[in-house]
């Protein structure tokens, strides 16, 4: 393989001086040296063929014994020397002190075409930050992983990557509903593939024990490699730094919320400091429209993280950030501003999102307490029955604004509906009545039937991946059978596309799958 490397944080960054992979509070570094563990018999059941381009690889690489070895953990490449990263966090709103990769081994970084690529293995053992954990994975958790990380990117919302999936050919314990009954299940390695998995924690580990050295070293390291437009010296540039991750956040969120993607878990932990879609674990996406649903078993109680809280999760931990920051800067008023300025500027990128959803797409500022009085009604009664959130979304590009009943424009989206006995009564009113009011709001607008969908098509993803598609992949895959996974990830390459030859996966969540595990609310276990 002729990768070209390039490494730089575990160059110019601290160390911890330690080598030994012991578990350990590790203090004044940002990361420890330890090698991956050596996997039993490992295979390669899937790579992603753009990111082996992107990384400068070429397509038959992949078929080599080094290709395999060196993304199961298997073989460290020469000249590399693979670390683990050193981070902190608030887990469900608590201080949990360090944390760091407890099943992540960071390898090396590469760059290829201008770009800078750092390679990561999530499952491939323990390292100093693992606690009481093994750091491995398993092959549920890591299918998903792997899958939802390029359809994500697809979808156009900001994510880290992943080249290849391997199983290690060894058995992995695990209590997967903690409940008492562990079992053993087939261990894998993903490599997962961002500019870097820099996260909040990783800066709040040093301010939470009042290290401000190191945290401007983070800091200066950061801002140098991967925000370059951040001109301004001293304290100034660590405001603009911070303005600078807010904005990236908040970009985010919209997309989780434009796409119905719920992440689970977002401690601080789990927040990237690129703004990217960073630890795919307990996540999912809406199906019935519930601003409610969390993915997360661990979250079913207090649903810190269900969808509709994620646009003030997200604000909770840029506050956290803020304070872990605030040493380097030492004036509160722009911070206190920029935070403020979030809650503004995602109600107004939230509401032209959604305007985009539903085709409103002329610049009509004279309509805009109109248009957000529809859209207040359309949530509510989206919730008024369970009603499938991609399927409706794609089907209303559908609709005619002229030459059709309201009636009839609504028959075009039974398909949404779980429960289409329900649609009667005060239901089919409240759809009715908003119905007649969007049509009357489309007739204002200057683009064609044909138009407005095309551009529609661009916003509502045809495909994504629901849970029960991922479980079917996994149910395969524990069978040896991993077509599937092939399958879907050829499929979530184009979620826009119409593919009529895969109109199979357009379709609502099955009732089998209401309640089965995997395929509705997912626990924290890899």
């Amino acid at each position: 393989m002729n990768l070209k490397i390039k490494d730089t944080f575990n160059k110019e960054l601290p160390a911890d001086p330690n080598r030994n992979n012991t578990r350990r509070q590790v203090e004044e570094a940002c990361f420890s040296f330890v090698a991956p563990r050596l996997p039993g018999n490992p295979q390669l059941l899937h790579v992603s063929d753009e990111m082996i381009s992107n990384i400068g690889l070429q397509q038959d690489d992949k078929e080599t014994k080094d290709f395999l070895e060196v993304f199961s953990g298997a073989q460290v490449l020469d000249g590399t020397d693979p670390y683990a990263m050193c981070y902190g966090g608030h887990q469900f709103g608590h201080w949990a002190g360090q944390l760091g990769d407890g099943r992540a081994i960071n390898l090396m970084e590469v760059e290829h075409q201008d770009k800078r690529w750092a390679l990561q293995l999530k499952g491939s053992g323990a390292t100093p930050y693992s606690r009481t954990a093994d750091g491995l994975a398993v092959l549920r958790s890591s299918i998903r992983e792997h899958l939802c990380s390029e359809a994500m990117f697809h979808l156009n919302v900001p994510t880290t990557r992943s080249l290849s999936l391997c199983l290690t050919g060894d058995e992995v314990m695990r209590d997967m509903l903690y409940d008492g009954n562990a079992a053993y299940e087939k261990g894998a390695v993903v490599c997962r593939v961002a500019p870097s998995f820099i996260r909040f924690g990783n800066f709040q580990i040093f301010a939470s024990r009042g290290d401000t050295a190191n945290l401007k070293i983070l800091a200066d390291y950061t801002i140098k490699h991967f925000f370059p437009e951040i001109k301004s010296t001293g304290k100034e540039k660590y405001l603009a730094f911070f303005k600078a991750v807010l904005d990236r956040t908040l970009e985010m969120i919209v997309h989780w919320q434009r796409v119905g993607f719920v992440h689970g878990v977002m401690n601080t932990d789990n927040l990237s400091i690129l703004g990217l879609t960073i630890d795919y674990g307990p996540y999912g996406w809406l199906e019935p429209y519930d601003h409610d649903w969390t993915p997360n078993t661990t979250d079913a109680q207090n649903r810190r993280y269900r969808f509709g809280n994620q646009p003030s999760v997200a604000l909770w931990n840029l506050y956290q950030l803020a304070n872990t920051l605030f040493p380097l800067i030492e004036e509160k008023d722009g911070l206190e501003a920029a935070l403020e300025g979030y809650k503004s500027n995602f109600s107004k990128k939230y509401t032209e999102m959604m305007k985009t959803k539903i085709g409103l797409f002329d610049l009509n500022e004279h309509m805009a307490a109109e248009d957000a009085k529809l859209l207040q009604s359309l949530e509510e009664t989206l919730g008024l029955t369970e009603t499938d959130m991609t399927i409706f979304f794609r089907l209303l590009g559908n609709i005619e604004k002229t030459g059709m009943s309201p009636e009839a424009n609504f028959n075009i989206l039974k398909d949404a509906f779980y429960k289409p006995e329900a649609l009667e009564g005060e239901v089919f009113i409240a759809w009715m009545s908003w119905m007649k009011s969007y049509l009357t709001r489309l007739a204002s607008e200057s683009l064609t039937d044909a138009e407005r969908k095309e551009k529609m098509s661009l916003v509502n993803p045809k495909y994504v991946l629901r849970n029960y598609m991922a479980q079917l992949a996994i149910d395969a895959a524990d069978q040896g059978d991993y077509q599937i996974i092939e399958e879907l990830y050829q499929l979530l390459k184009k979620p826009y596309a119409e593919q009529p030859e895969k109109a199979k996966w357009f379709a609502k969540r099955p009732e089998w799958a209401r309640d089965k595990v995997g395929c509705s609310m997912l626990s924290c276990s890899s």
